[in-house]
């Protein structure tokens, strides 16, 4: 019969003092303004409203009363509670971050706009100290810590995307609203996406992007993956001299250029064009081609020497030969590709202008956001949101073990 291991004594010693403590966060001041301040029991006591520290207050208790029997029992079962409840505080920090102005808001007490800049010590006290506890009652109990902080970490990234997704099936509008959880849930606001274009043509836009991210995609993998092999298999007269010139563009930064790009276009009738966009992302992805060559040094020259031999030519060798043993490389760049024209706003913006029907969905769903359109669309625009992720989501998860070695520049060795 396997034999329970015993706690770590200082581990739990200082998890206890920590989970004591957390909950006198409570005293300090959690909101600034004006000179004065608000305390975390002020807050939970001003106004039935007050939600988002309920929860909060719950938890830091329950760690309180675990961390009481956890000091004198020195009991392997209380240190589990106390690990849980810590958790527990931690996530519920979290949220109370997230909803802080509609707490503030809710207390009645502020004489002015809440901002985030008015947050006094008290919600990162408790956070902080849920965490150390959370840590600290782990290593007591022997158990993996890291695994266990990052997917906390993951739990926090993921609170905007369950955010994202609670708001596009919110069946309420308006950009705010004083809880997380919607009152009601509907399909309605992805449905109008695409039944009520007159003001905003969302599947237009959403097709544009399609063309112009697929004819991106191809045009720029090509390139790079020919620039790419020609710097690492070729040697030729300036070939450093190239390299060094394209990593030193590459460092300044796109929209530097974006004026001198628009005038250019200008003059040659592209602008405000499909095609125009096409140009410009696959001109600057081109200069993304360090991964790729990094990738291509790893493949050993000795392919390309036998099919020399065999009487093969350079042409024959990148496409019959490397490419094939390359498939990595080749779906990191293709997806690196195909993301871009989804995630642009500056360059759309400055091209496209006022041609309405040209938009990509990124300078579509912003249109959303303006003051005049967000009590009305704010929904459809997280619905939006949801339907752009979507194809990129999917495709990241199918061939996302390429990506990675791709990223890591693992290739074929034999």
């Amino acid at each position: 019969m396997k034999q329970k291991r015993a706690l770590r004594q200082p581990h739990a010693m200082l998890a206890c003092v920590l989970g004591l403590l957390a909950p006198l966060a409570l005293l300090l001041p959690w909101i600034r303004q004006g000179g004065g301040s608000l305390g975390g029991l002020g807050l939970l006591t001003a106004s039935p409203q007050v939600l988002a520290l309920r929860p909060l207050a719950f938890f830091g208790a329950l760690g309180f009363l675990f961390s009481l029997y956890a000091l004198f029992s020195k009991n392997r079962n209380a240190m589990r509670g106390l690990a849980a409840a810590a958790a527990a505080g931690v996530l519920a920090a979290v949220y109370a971050l997230l909803t802080a102005k509609a707490t503030a808001d809710a207390s009645l007490t502020l004489a002015e706009p809440f901002f985030v800049s008015h947050l006094g010590p008290g919600l990162w006290a408790f956070g902080l100290l849920a965490l150390a506890t959370l840590v600290l009652s782990l290593m007591a109990l022997r158990q993996p810590v890291a695994y266990v902080v990052l997917s906390s970490m993951a739990a926090v990234w993921l609170v905007p995307v369950a955010w994202l997704l609670l708001t596009a099936f919110r069946q309420e509008p308006g950009a705010y609203t004083p809880y997380v959880l919607p009152r009601g849930y509907t399909l309605m606001n992805f449905s109008r996406l695409f039944t009520e274009t007159q003001q905003f043509n969302f599947p237009r836009w959403y097709m544009n992007t399609l063309i112009v991210a697929v004819i991106t995609c191809l045009v720029t993998t090509t390139l790079v993956l020919m620039i790419s092999y020609a710097f690492s298999r070729l040697r030729f007269p300036s070939r450093k001299t190239y390299m060094n010139v394209g990593l030193i563009i590459s460092m300044f930064p796109g929209f530097m250029s974006m004026i001198a790009i628009y005038h250019i276009l200008k003059a040659v009738g592209l602008d405000q064009s499909l095609v125009s966009l096409i140009l410009v992302y696959s001109g600057g992805g081109a200069l993304g081609y360090f991964i790729a060559k990094g990738f291509f040094d790893t493949i050993p020259r000795s392919l390309d020497e036998a099919a020399t031999i065999d009487g093969a030519s350079k042409n024959l060798i990148f496409w019959k030969i490397i490419l094939p043993s390359s498939k990595p490389i080749v779906v990191y760049t293709a997806i690196t590709a195909f993301i871009a024209p989804w995630v642009d706003f500056i360059f759309v913006s400055v091209i496209m202008k006022d041609n309405y029907q040209n938009y990509t969905v990124a300078l579509g769903l912003f249109r959303m956001l303006e003051r005049e359109h967000i009590y009305e669309y704010f929904t459809r625009f997280c619905a939006g949101a949801v339907l752009v992720a979507l194809p990129i989501t999917l495709l990241f998860i199918k061939i996302q073990k390429f990506y990675v070695e791709g990223v890591t520049g693992g290739a074929v060795k034999g």
